[in-house]
């Protein structure tokens, strides 16, 4: 990687997790409860999916009722407007609220000598959770899409946030966990840019990618 002065986090599956006894409740409730596996599969196969479905052109359906149609299926449970909880509940960012061990730790490190900030595609209440989260002020600044009118892939979000820090989009590095839409969009946008892989969907993509903080960090330091 080039110099980097600047690095802004994406939140949902990078800095923060979804709390699963908020967002699947509608299925907890009719004792269906998914496992961890089937989640982290259906996640790697949605990602590439609509990944795939964005290469050419406008998704017709957004990540989330992909997700959930996909799991619905596994699960051979009938739809019928459960879905639609399913995709409104994982809408909401203060259900984005599992947070890793260590996280506030490896932020301040990486703080240290980078500047930081976040650019996420939120509901206009990204840093509350951030804050009652503990790690809102680990950041100089806090763009959410909600506040600024564009969503990632768009350049404009980027752009805001990069204007807000006063940074360089060359001497910038963005960190987000789907290609197509943190990748693609923070390089379409002139940053560097790097996956946040927990899953493991893009073990077989060539571009530089880590499945922790840790990781970052290390890698950042040498």
């Amino acid at each position: 990687m080039d110099e980097i002065q600047a690095i802004f986090f994406d939140v949902g599956n990078t800095l923060l997790f979804p709390n699963h006894a908020r967002i699947l409740a509608p299925l907890w409730e009719r004792n269906i409860t998914p496992s961890a596996e089937l989640l982290r599969e259906l996640e790697c196969r949605t990602k590439n999916e609509f990944d795939a479905m964005l290469e050419h052109g406008p998704a017709d359906h957004g990540f989330w009722f992909l997700f959930y149609s996909h799991l619905l299926d596994k699960l051979g449970v009938e739809a019928d407007g459960l879905r639609d909880l399913l995709v409104e509940a994982t809408r909401i960012s203060a259900n984005w609220c599992d947070i890793r061990p260590g996280t506030r730790e490896t932020l301040q490190r990486i703080g240290q000598r980078y500047q930081t900030g976040v650019i996420s595609n939120a509901d206009g209440k990204i840093a509350h959770v951030l804050e009652r989260c503990g790690i809102a002020d680990c950041f100089l600044n806090i763009t959410d899409s909600g506040l600024v009118g564009y969503e990632k892939p768009r350049a404009e979000i980027f752009e805001a946030a990069l204007r807000e820090m006063g940074a360089r989009p060359e001497e910038s590095l963005y960190v987000g966990d789907v290609y197509s839409v943190d990748y693609l969009g923070a390089t379409g946008a002139g940053m560097q840019a790097m996956l946040f892989d927990v899953a493991g969907a893009y073990g077989e993509k060539c571009v530089p990618r880590v499945e922790s903080l840790e990781e970052l960090r290390g890698i950042l330091s040498a």
